[in-house]
């Protein structure tokens, strides 16, 4: 009996393939060695290392939990074993741009809460900084090491049908996720060591001293102590907190286990109380510290905030960032790459909407089967519509919720996202796909090449959330050139079952929304 061969579907029109060429005849120079490694790959082999993953994650605890979810609070996050894989050019374009940009931000950020600059020049309008929930009062004025608001960002990236990557949001506040992309390479390297020494893929592994590095640059004394704050167990990216803090060597602390004492920080250990001179918080500035911000919270360091003032402890990131992460600030980010460095913006903006502005609701309003529609402070996916895949009835519940609160919502196109092969039921099928590269800032910006590449498992779906039923992905940066000798291409008959182009294009609406 013949062993079932891997079916590999075509992409659908229309939607930017990162492996095969418009219409799924032949793999990309960059994957043409992946993809007739894969062409020889059989289903039930692929089946067994997809397996062996879920049980090497399982083995050592790489899940993350679901608030509200009544059927347990422990979830595994799908990592698929087939990788994306970007070339080095395309790579060098997007460090570029991420340095540019997180730059600028870091710049607004000194900025709005010292001179004012950008308000006064009429860029972003006063109401939408001053006003803000995320804008701390207690911060203006107030001096932080080298200007550094922003440490460790998060930048999610998408390529649209026209090829071109564009930003889709910056994540500021507790960037997460990063465990991730550092688990699936490992993963990957020891499943397939054969495909690792053919390409010559760049290395991620030494993100966890990047980080340790930039966390101790950003002190201003010698042989810093650096620990990760963490809100406990029941946040749902704490296997990250551990893994990061067991990875770069510090100590994993709860609010309980810090104290302020004449206007220093210090840890409770075995041998007596320890300074601690930078902590790297994982949990939001309402928490950190109850004589500042929440009364009620059980999480933070009371008297933190004034040791913070007296600059004797650093946070990285800074109380306050999170006015940058806000969605109804992301439309002006290009703008802020021109005020401040005077350049234009290497990365592009998705258009938006904000639905704030009269003209910009009634257009929302009118197209809100088309649209995406976001909460200006939501994440993972949730307090959304996805307008083409919504049915009537929540189109239309949407719609009051956002006529009784217009401001709190922007809108986006419906972006035809990229997609990429991913190991799935019925074969090696396309799955619309995002990145989210990990920048590092300290005395100098720092980047790992890649980053995490986050996957919509559902077909057809656009949310790539791991809360939404979303998985990962392996990113390799690889040489240009870096196309391992094979013989052959990917061939039309690789598609499933001998299906013609068309008869597999044809599954499924192409994606709405070209920008």
């Amino acid at each position: 009996m013949s062993t079932p061969s891997l079916k590999l579907i075509a992409p659908k029109e229309g939607v930017f393939d990162e492996m095969l060429e418009a219409g799924g005849i032949s793999a990309r120079m960059h994957y043409r060695g992946y993809a007739n490694w894969l062409a020889s790959t059989t289903a039930e082999a692929m089946a067994s290392k997809r397996a062996e993953a879920d049980l090497i994650f399982r083995r050592i605890g790489i899940t993350f939990s679901v608030y509200g979810d009544e059927s347990g609070t422990e979830r595994l996050i799908p990592s698929d074993v087939v990788p994306r894989i970007i070339t080095a050019s395309e790579w060098a374009l997007l460090q570029r741009g991420l340095i540019q940009r997180v730059t600028a931000i870091n710049r607004f950020l000194a900025d709005i809460y010292h001179g004012q600059d950008i308000l006064r020049a009429g860029i972003i309008p006063e109401d939408q900084i001053l006003a803000n929930d995320q804008y701390q009062v207690a911060m203006i004025g107030m001096k932080v090491p080298h200007d550094i608001y922003a440490h460790i960002v998060g930048v999610d990236i998408v390529r649209h049908s026209d090829g071109k990557y564009y930003v889709l949001e910056d994540n500021l506040r507790v960037p997460s996720g990063v465990s991730y992309m550092l688990s699936n390479r490992k993963m990957m390297m020891r499943l397939f060591p054969d495909l690792f020494r053919r390409y010559r893929v760049r290395p991620v592994e030494h993100y966890p001293a990047l980080l340790l590095q930039t966390l101790r640059s950003s002190a201003e004394v010698d042989n810093p102590t650096v620990v990760l704050l963490t809100p406990g167990r029941f946040n749902s990216a704490y296997f990250e907190h551990t893994f990061l803090a067991q990875q770069m060597g510090i100590e994993l602390v709860e609010g309980q286990d810090l104290f302020v004492k004449d206007g220093f920080v210090y840890m409770r250990t075995t041998s007596g109380p320890q300074r601690v001179d930078v902590i790297y918080r994982r949990l939001d500035d309402d928490f950190l510290d109850p004589l500042a911000f929440r009364p009620d919270s059980m999480l933070g360091v009371p008297g933190l905030m004034a040791a913070y003032r007296m600059g004797n402890v650093v946070i990285a990131n800074a109380i306050g960032t999170g006015v940058a992460d806000d969605k109804s600030i992301y439309p002006f980010v290009p703008e802020m790459v021109r005020f401040y460095l005077g350049e234009e913006p290497i990365l592009n903006n998705v258009p938006t909407w904000q639905c704030r502005k009269p003209e910009d609701l009634s257009y929302v309003l009118a197209h809100l089967a088309e649209v995406v529609v976001k909460e200006v402070h939501g994440a993972g996916g949730y307090g959304m519509l996805v307008g083409p895949t919504a049915s009537r009835e929540e189109i239309e519940t949407f719609r009051e919720v956002l006529k009784a609160n217009p401001s709190n919502y922007i809108a986006q196109p419906t972006l035809a996202l990229s997609s990429c092969p991913t190991f799935v039921e019925e074969g090696v099928a396309p799955r619309h796909i995002d990145l989210r590269p990990f920048v590092l800032v300290g005395r100098d910006v720092k980047i790992v090449p890649g980053g995490l590449t986050r996957v919509a498992l559902r077909k057809g779906s656009l949310v790539v959330n791991s809360s939404q039923g979303g998985g990962t992905k392996d990113t390799w940066v690889v040489d240009d050139d870096d196309a391992p000798a094979f013989d052959g291409l990917v061939q039309s008959q690789s598609l499933s079952q001998g299906q013609s182009q068309s008869q597999s294009q044809s599954q499924g609406t192409p994606i709405k929304g070209a920008l």
